[in-house]
């Protein structure tokens, strides 16, 4: 089982059914299995901050949500998790497209990439960098344990070490 089909396998285990998007192509591996999927409802969404938003109001209408987003995307996300789900206890995992890390071409890309585990750590957020498939499903599986059993949301950081990349 390849990195999306692992993540597909963890959120249908924990019966997530609703997954936001901000349109990336390093994570269109596993949005397009998404969409594919109809056990899954795909939402794109303009802005992270929106995508956050929709994620919490699925929760609070009793339907578990993921969210899908670049690094560079989760720096706009701050204020919504700040804000509202992590004072409202929503359990939402995101996954997030780590750029900034070998093999990065887009240089714009270095300094949020960077950011983006400070910020987390600043806010509380657990968070997780895959750099392989390996143990995958495990490390999955505990996450989202951890996010639905401390009602909070977490991160899941997607590397291109794990994807591939994106080619300039």
């Amino acid at each position: 089982m390849n990195w999306a089909e692992e993540i597909i396998k963890a959120l249908k285990n924990w019966d997530t059914t609703l997954i936001v998007y901000v349109p990336d192509i390093s994570i269109h591996q596993v949005t397009s299995l998404i969409d594919e999927d109809p056990y899954f409802r795909l939402v794109s969404a303009t802005r992270e901050e929106e995508a956050i938003g929709i994620a919490v109001g699925s929760y609070a209408a009793g339907r578990n949500a993921a969210v899908f987003m670049q690094s560079s995307g989760f720096g706009n996300s701050v204020n919504a998790l700040a804000s509202l789900c992590i004072p409202a206890r929503t359990p939402i995992p995101m996954f997030i497209n780590l750029r900034g890390g070998p093999g990065e071409f887009n240089i714009a890309q270095v300094a949020m990439g960077r950011a983006v585990i400070p910020i987390m750590d600043q806010l509380g957020l657990p968070h997780f960098i895959l750099e392989d498939d390996g143990k995958m499903d495990r490390l999955l599986d505990g996450a989202m344990k951890l996010c639905h059993a401390n009602r909070q949301p977490l991160a899941i950081c997607l590397t291109q070490m794990l994807h591939g990349g994106k080619l300039a």
